[in-house]
């Protein structure tokens, strides 16, 4: 008997923890990016990376119509944000949905203004079918012969570790 009372606490923890995050709704305050978002909830302020999408960076092609592309739909709208996980940056990685019902997130692959982001959503056949649709229609950065992915161009400008030469010529 008292070795359950001892487990049935520990139980009741790893239920919590293992439970996925509630959803919640949120104002959206802030664009960062196309696919970050600064949202407010009881007064405090939450930047939402949205999940399963990346964006073209800030200074790549593409890059401030994305940006746009997601203010247009989520600035100073109420949205519910659905939580997957917190990235290595402490953004809290989710899916953002408008009070229509409309994932912001599909509907960015949809229109052609990011990727579907397989390394960390694979099993996601919703983008996957967006993304393919946009290809094939040269919707948003489709219509570029030849876009780079904006995980090609971040390690494209990244620099060498301090104290790592170049090769001479």
């Amino acid at each position: 008997m008292r070795l359950l009372l001892l487990q049935l606490p520990l139980c009741l923890l790893l239920l919590l923890f293992s439970a996925p995050a509630f959803s919640f709704t949120a104002l959206v305050v802030s664009v960062k990016d196309g696919d970050t978002i600064e949202v407010l909830a009881n007064g405090q302020a939450t930047k939402i990376r949205l999940h399963g999408i990346d964006c073209p960076e800030k200074r790549q092609a593409y890059g401030t119509r994305a940006k746009l592309a997601t203010a247009v739909l989520t600035f100073g709208q109420a949205v519910t944000i659905r939580p997957y996980e917190t990235d290595k940056y402490g953004r809290l990685v989710a899916e953002v949905m408008l009070a229509d019902e409309t994932n912001v997130n599909q509907l960015l692959v949809k229109d052609g203004w990011c990727w579907w982001y397989r390394k960390y959503a694979p099993a996601d056949t919703v983008l996957e079918t967006l993304e393919t649709e946009a290809r094939q229609t040269k919707r948003g950065l489709w219509n570029d012969p030849h876009p780079v992915p904006p995980w090609v161009y971040r390690k494209a400008k990244r620099k060498p570790p301090v104290g790592v030469l170049e090769p001479l010529p």
